[in-house]
């Protein structure tokens, strides 16, 4: 197995066009033909983790959080970011970058902190837009159940809660050379996520040597519910505001827990988002959440709860520390007989008296 293909995986579980445009995700460091020796998982690719690598044999470091985030345009080694990467280069050891892509995700970041504190009917709280296409596409008629099929095994017509979903126009062409020739044709059109526009174009190309085909792709403004920031569910019964931080503190192994004012009531409707997540709080309140649970949320923020919700920061690391978790689990599911190993360091840099 070849580093590639692990990075082929990951991008299958969180494709590159989901991550944010400020975000630097992907093989930072390394070669993605070398042949892979065994993988690191970690949160934060510092020296500390590369040198753990090194030890344990690892030529693959598969980190949340990108060592590099803005353009080198100087290695020299006068800070972790720059000696990381050079340890990195000179022990031969790839660092690929797995954020906001996952963070976007349903089965990502956020989906972890869900199942850890017992979350039901889980939805994403913030889907995102612009993620969506249409395709519609001529065919004669003969052959359009074949071309519907092979659209559908590309990716095409999953949406939301429904798969293989398209919608079919039975309509009459003519030919310009031959105006009283009739042929009998079939419009599909279907919705598809945009990262796979390359397999459904392909698939098209590949149809298209053996019957005319015409198609006409078009960008979708509509908002894709599996697909966003943030996710939104239920605890199974309600729950003492206290106890119910009592007991998130417990189950996030997190040392200090800032909120707002306790509400008077039982919580159940629990929001969160694994990181700096504040800017979701319009949506958590929208969406009536008793709890909003982020990390990174500034004094004057806490304001702007005004006795909505409770609103939660239990730390960023300690907000994604079970992202480690998380991709050792996916992983293994999506590679038979691949057993990635998960770091032993806890790379987070902020401390509590």
């Amino acid at each position: 197995m070849k580093i590639k293909d692990v990075i082929s995986v990951l991008e299958t579980i969180a494709p590159p066009k989901y991550q944010e445009s400020y975000d630097n995700c992907g093989l930072i460091v390394g070669n993605a033909d070398a042949t892979l020796t065994q993988a690191l998982i970690c949160l934060d690719s510092t020296e500390e983790i590369v040198e753990e690598a090194i030890n344990r044999g690892c030529n693959l470091v598969i980190a949340h959080h990108p060592i590099v985030f803005g353009g080198l345009k100087k290695i020299t080694g006068k800070n972790y970011v720059e000696r990381t990467v050079i340890k990195a280069i000179k022990n031969n050891i790839a660092i690929y970058a797995i954020h906001t892509n996952l963070d976007s995700v349903h089965t990502g970041v956020s989906k972890k902190i869900s199942d850890k504190i017992g979350l039901q009917n889980c939805q994403i709280l913030s889907p995102r837009k612009g993620l969506l296409k249409k395709l519609s596409v001529l065919c004669p008629i003969e052959q359009a159940n074949l071309l519907r099929s092979r659209l559908l095994e590309a990716g095409a017509g999953k949406t939301g809660d429904f798969a293989e979903t398209s919608f079919n126009l039975l309509g009459v062409s003519t030919l310009s050379h031959d105006a009283n020739a009739q042929h009998g044709t079939l419009r599909i059109d279907t919705v598809f996520a945009a990262h796979l526009e390359g397999k459904i174009i392909a698939a098209i190309a590949a149809f298209a040597t053996s019957a005319p085909i015409s198609y006409e792709l078009s960008a979708l403004d509509n908002l894709y519910s599996k697909i966003g920031f943030g996710m939104i569910g239920e605890l199974p019964q309600p729950q003492d505001p206290s106890a119910f931080l009592s007991y998130l503190k417990q189950t996030m192994q997190t040392n200090c827990i800032r909120h707002t004012r306790m509400l008077r009531k039982p919580v159940q409707k629990i929001a969160v988002c694994g990181g700096a997540g504040f800017s979701l709080l319009p949506d958590a309140i929208a969406q009536k959440a008793d709890v909003f649970i982020t990390a990174d949320v500034k004094y004057h923020q806490f304001f702007d709860a005004e006795n909505h919700l409770i609103l939660a920061d239990i730390g960023h690391y300690e907000s994604e520390q079970f992202t480690i978790e998380l991709l050792g689990e996916l992983l293994t599911e999506k590679i038979p007989n691949f057993a990635p190993i998960l770091t032993q360091i806890n790379t987070n840099p902020v401390f509590y008296l």
